[in-house]
């Protein structure tokens, strides 16, 4: 089975997450494939590119069943994280608009995915989460370079309390470009496609380079300090801790943390 499907038409290309059945997790398998398929997209030279996904899920994120079987977590999360990073930096350079559709639930490396879009079209029904932190993680995939869209404070908040974002939400604070009701989003999505074909591709693509440019100036040195940081933290206690205790389903306790106290009334 294929991971990731493409297509190619009229100089629109087409690229679908296609392991819906597990929520299309973005394990290093699918990251390959997602990084191939975009490649191509950039050789087929094409006005518009649409990532969307398959099943019940836009992306769950990291397999993390795959992090706990890993003999050297450290080497295995930091080529994931290469792997993904080039697939943002080769889709933030395109000379093509990107377009991400979100349908069910982004978390994880799933909202920098489709973060990494020019345009975030969201189904009502969409739900984002970084989620890392949960885990012991840092965010990676370019999850940092949310602070552009929205803001910094809000990130810190997307970060360190892992709230699951509704995709009106979303579209208040930056991230999501439109909202439509989900038997709704293909036929928007379509619209949104030919109104960008009908315009000028040279005009879009200097926009795209000089508005990106202003606000993450530092964008490639961002995901490097992403892949340093999250291979460590893969690896270090609370990572280790993080990813057993989310597959027991049991809440994490993690080695850093500071014990709380309950403070009887009046001592």
């Amino acid at each position: 089975m294929s991971l990731v499907a493409y297509e190619e038409r009229d100089g629109v290309a087409r690229i679908r997450l296609s392991d819906g059945e597990r929520g299309n997790p973005l394990d290093q398998s699918l990251a390959d494939a997602l990084a191939r398929a975009v490649r191509r997209a950039r050789a087929d030279d094409v006005h518009v590119v649409v990532l969307s996904a398959e099943g019940r899920a836009f992306s769950v994120g990291g397999n993390i069943s795959a992090f706990a079987a890993a003999e050297d977590i450290e080497q295995m999360v930091d080529d994931l994280a290469e792997t993904l990073h080039r697939v943002v930096s080769d889709l933030h350079r395109m000379d093509a608009i990107i377009v991400s559709v979100v349908h069910g639930v982004a978390a994880g490396a799933g909202v920098a995915l489709a973060a990494a879009a020019d345009l975030v079209i969201a189904g009502a029904s969409a739900r984002f989460t970084l989620a890392y932190t949960g885990i012991g993680f840092s965010p990676d995939g370019g999850s940092s370079l949310l602070t552009a869209s929205v803001g910094l404070h809000r990130g810190l908040h997307l970060a360190l309390l892992n709230p699951r974002v509704t995709a009106h939400e979303a579209h208040a604070m930056g991230l999501v470009a439109q909202v439509h009701p989900d038997d709704e989003l293909e036929a928007a999505v379509d619209r949104v496609v030919d109104d960008l074909r009908s315009g000028s591709r040279t005009a879009q693509v200097a926009a795209k380079r000089l508005m990106r440019e202003a606000a993450v100036p530092g964008a490639e040195a961002a995901l490097r300090r992403e892949t340093l940081s999250i291979r460590q933290r893969a690896a270090d206690p609370d990572g280790r801790e993080g990813v057993a205790a989310f597959l027991a389903k049991r809440p994490p306790r993690f080695p850093s943390a500071r014990h709380t106290f309950a403070i009887e009334e009046g001592s």
